[in-house]
């Protein structure tokens, strides 16, 4: 028993010295040592006695240490950075707080759940991708950024913006109009009634 208690104690000083607040199962074997039948059988006994929690399918976190679900979604699917109704509610300028954090990426589009949380990765184009700093432990739209972003997909038929909802005060003008001239027109336009 006791050793048991040791191995696991010693398992959470490993995990919490590996530098990032979750753990993939290519990870946890190369940090455990075990091979992956038996990986298995451990990551079910470590989230039955509350030392892991499975944040999604093959994906864990320490309990005691429980990451924010966007910090892990960001660092989850590189690159990425949070964007669109997400970054614009952050930033104070939507006022309704999205159900779905939405980053963007030049990956392929795919949603996932972390935890309770509702992830989506939405592909934008290579060139499209800039814009953005980082901000609390992810990579976070500039307000202008998630504004075009926005609007980028709302030109697209993907989404939809009523621009009387939104507060466009701390929008950056002159980073506006720079930022949008690398779009495609419909949203150079768009930018036009702002």
């Amino acid at each position: 028993m006791a050793d048991k208690k040791m191995t696991t104690i010693n398992l959470i000083k490993k995990l919490q010295s590996f530098g990032r607040g979750f753990f993939t199962i290519a990870d946890l074997e190369k940090i455990i040592g075990l091979p992956r039948n038996s990986l298995k059988v451990a990551l079910n006994r470590l989230t039955k006695q509350g030392v892991l929690e499975r944040l999604t399918r093959g994906v864990y976190q320490l309990s005691i240490n429980p990451a924010e679900a966007r910090v892990v979604a960001n660092q989850l699917y590189y690159p990425s950075y949070l964007s669109f109704e997400a970054a614009l509610a952050r930033h104070g300028i939507l006022s309704q707080i999205p159900y779905t954090q939405t980053f963007a990426t030049i990956k392929k589009s795919k949603k996932i759940w972390l935890k309770e949380t509702e992830i989506e990765y939405t592909q934008i184009k290579k060139e499209l991708f800039f814009g953005y700093v980082l901000a609390d432990g992810i990579y976070l739209a500039r307000p202008e950024k998630a504004l075009l972003d926005q609007l980028y997909l709302v030109s697209r038929g993907k989404r939809s913006l009523n621009l009387k909802e939104l507060d466009l005060s701390i929008i950056n003008k002159n980073r506006l109009f720079k930022y949008a001239k690398k779009f495609p027109a419909a949203v150079q336009l768009a930018n036009l009634t702002i």
